[in-house]
């Protein structure tokens, strides 16, 4: 049986202008460089998006991430010493991933997104238990302060929209590149 000829392939060509570009679908805030965090910028090289790759431990040898040296374009990856201090630059609108290294960073990050309240997309990585911890804790604190003003309110609402586990329900498994798939999807199924 003679073997199938093979197909030409087109080559890719680059842009020769921001105008040929399509706009992005959606704008990033990836936050944690860890398993899934890579396997979420490896499904993105390809998809048109913007994304802020935030880090705190990026320098650590553990973590080796030769990939950051070959990024495309529209990833930007952000070694940074206050990942909380981050969520200030993100533009309004933007989606949100927290999926660090500590569950005691995933907090302050989480509640400056909420704090923020212009948010499109706020997903964490964890479990349904994980969530309601933390809409305990941050619903504590807001109690504390003892004023119900109307950001307290805002909080609280935002509070609801926060996602964990992330993904796409029906996708099962805990592998890095199967919770990225399911979130990639999430993302992708709320953009336009």
């Amino acid at each position: 049986m003679p073997s199938p000829t093979p197909r030409p392939r087109t080559p890719l060509v680059p842009h020769d202008s921001d105008e040929d570009r399509p706009a992005p679908r959606f704008h990033l805030e990836l936050h944690g460089a860890g398993p899934v965090g890579r396997a979420i910028v490896r499904l993105l090289a390809d998809v048109d998006c913007t994304v802020r790759w935030i880090d705190e431990r990026s320098d650590s040898p553990e973590l080796s991430l030769p990939a950051t040296d070959g990024l495309p374009a529209h990833i930007q990856h952000l070694p940074t010493d206050h990942a909380v201090a981050e969520v200030a630059g993100a533009p309004a609108g933007a989606c949100h991933l927290v999926l660090t290294h500590r569950h005691a960073l995933d907090l302050p990050i989480v509640q400056a997104i909420l704090a923020r309240g212009d948010f499109a997309f706020l997903g964490m990585l964890g479990s349904p238990a994980k969530r309601a911890r933390f809409v305990e804790q941050i619903g504590a604190q807001l109690g504390e302060a003892g004023t119900s003003d109307a950001g307290d309110a805002g909080v609280q609402a935002a509070l609801q929209r926060l996602v964990c586990p992330i993904g796409l329900p029906g996708i099962v498994g805990k592998a890095p590149a199967v919770i990225a798939i399911a979130a990639v999807a999430q993302l992708l199924q709320g953009t336009r």
